[in-house]
This record gives structure tokens, sequence and C-alpha cells, in this order.
């Protein structure tokens, strides 16, 4: 029987090379039916404090994404004011870059022991493990956020009830480029040892 301590080679090489991919640069196929169910059970197993579930999901099609797009393009001329052109291929096209979008909704409550805090680092958790799987399924992801995140309107339209908010926006397929490694943080910039001050 291996140890415990024996660790897998093969999964820690690939986390320490998963990396997220621009949604502009993916294409078909994306996942099937089955592998979007196992990837969001997967993405689902994540610490959650007294067992509250407090996220889920909405899927978003690409046959969905024009009419998405073009209403977003609306909202958004309305709150800002005429789009040029650049910005507004930039609404029209935001779900149909890939072809699956995943939103996570984070319907943290308030609770007499489980702080929303803890709840809204839940529904973060559900992401990374949603990115992580959707990677280790064969597929590339990017997890984005964006003003549509942010605006009521738009979170009602996209499907959030009253209450929720997004964590973010999914975007998975296939690659049509190899990813680029971006710099990464110093660790020991990132580290310090706890001691006791007077």
């Amino acid at each position: 029987m291996p140890s415990f301590h024996s660790g897998s080679p093969e999964t820690l090489e690939f986390l320490r090379k998963r990396r997220s991919h621009p949604s502009v640069t993916m294409t078909g196929p994306g996942p099937d039916e089955a592998q979007i169910a196992d990837i969001l059970t997967i993405a689902a197993r994540v610490p959650d404090h007294g067992k509250l579930i407090p996220w889920r999901f909405v899927l978003y099609r690409a046959e969905q994404g024009k009419r998405i797009g073009a209403w977003l393009a609306e909202l958004c001329e309305r709150r800002n004011g005429p789009l040029d052109q650049d910005q507004r291929e930039k609404e029209l096209t935001r779900f149909t870059r890939a072809p699956l979008v995943v939103g996570v909704l984070s319907t943290a409550t308030e609770h007499p022991k489980i702080p929303l805090w803890e709840q809204q680092l839940s529904a973060g958790a559900v992401c990374m493990n949603l990115v992580t799987a959707a990677a280790a399924s064969g597929f590339v992801s990017q997890w984005l956020s964006e003003w549509y995140c942010l605006d009521d309107e738009a979170a009602r339209y996209l499907g959030a009830r009253q209450g929720e908010r997004f964590a973010g926006f999914v975007q998975i397929g296939t690659p049509t480029q190899p990813p680029f490694e971006r710099p990464r943080p110093e660790l020991s910039d990132l580290i310090t040892t706890w001691t006791e001050t007077e």
C-alpha cells in the first residue's frame, strides 16, 4: 500500500503549470453534458463551513451568447453613453468567445455562527476548483468578473436572485494557441513567520 506521504508527482506538475487562457483565443468544442456534470461536481467539492452550500451555477450556452451580448451592449450604452466600435464589439462578444460560460453565484446570507466572508470565500473556492477541473478535463478556462458582475440590473438579467452576487464567470473551451506564462510573484515576498509582539 502506498504511503499517504508519497504524493503524486503528476498532479503536482499539473498544478505547477495550470494557468488561465484568454477567452478571446478559445474555440469549440466545449465540454459535453457528461463532462459538464463532472466538472461541476468537482467544482462543488470545496470547504463549506456548516454545509450551507452558499453558491450555485448558471450555464450559458454558445447559442445564447449573441442575445446576451446585445443586451449588455445596450445596457452599457445606457450607463456610459455611445460606444465606439471596439467597445461595442467587446460587449457583443462577451458570451460568444467560449462554447460554455459558467456563472458562479454567491448565495451567502446572514448566519448566527458562520460569517458572510467565510461563505463568500467558499464561492471563490468553487471558481478555483472549476478552472482546475476544466483544465484536468482537457479544456482551457478563464475566470472573469467584469462590470456586469457588480451591476445589479445586469446581474438580474444573467440569473442572480435577490441577495445573490456573481463570484465570476468561467469561460471554458478549446485553445487555438499555446498558453503563455506570466510573471509570478517571488514567494519570499509573500511569506513571514509570526513572532509575538509586545
